[in-house]
């Protein structure tokens, strides 16, 4: 948690290995992402990391049932498995009688849903979430914090969210507060 500017968004963006360290490192099932090809961090963010961002960066022309499987696309799973495990993630987040419409048919908290779903259908250790909740109304933004709470208990996947929200980081086992990118205090 922090105010914005406090460094919450660069901390993410280093712990999912989108940008490198100036200083000190960041490993990743104990690999050095600042060693690795460009191929090699891609293949390794995809196979370990969820991402889950607050405008939901979901492509327009594509079904939500699409939107999710192109991290499986990535990783080269074939078409009938992809569908398969896009259909799964999609009935995990409760939007599976939604998954045929395009992201402007869908509400900000069905778009956020799908996007978690993709970030859910590689099984990847941990989900990193930059204000999920940002762009949502307050009943949208309470599911969205049980959704990923209940993921989070229920398939063990470990959940990394940064935001500004008290209401949002409430669930949280362990709360940091950043400021001016120094941690200011842990409870």
């Amino acid at each position: 948690m922090g105010p914005s500017g406090s460094g919450k968004s660069t901390f993410l963006h280093l712990a999912g290995a989108l940008d490198r360290p100036t200083r000190g490192r960041v490993l990743i099932e104990g690999r050095d992402p600042s060693k690795l090809s460009d191929g090699e961090l891609s293949l390794l963010r995809n196979r370990y990391i969820g991402f889950v961002f607050q405008t939901f960066n979901l492509i327009p022309r594509l079904t939500a049932l699409q939107n999710v499987m192109l991290p499986l696309v990535v990783r080269g799973v074939n078409g009938e498995e992809r569908a398969r495990r896009a259909k799964e993630a999609l009935e995990k987040v409760g939007l599976a009688h939604r998954m045929n419409h395009k992201p402007t048919e869908l509400s900000g908290g069905e778009q956020q849903r799908v996007a978690i779903a993709r970030a859910i259908v590689t099984d990847p250790k941990i989900i990193l979430a930059d204000e999920p909740t940002g762009n949502l109304d307050s009943a949208s933004a309470s599911e969205i914090v049980d959704l990923l709470t209940n993921l989070n208990r229920e398939l063990g996947i470990t959940l990394i969210v940064v935001t500004h929200n008290p209401e949002t980081a409430a669930p949280a086992k362990r709360i940091v507060r950043i400021r001016d990118g120094v941690i200011h205090e842990e409870n």
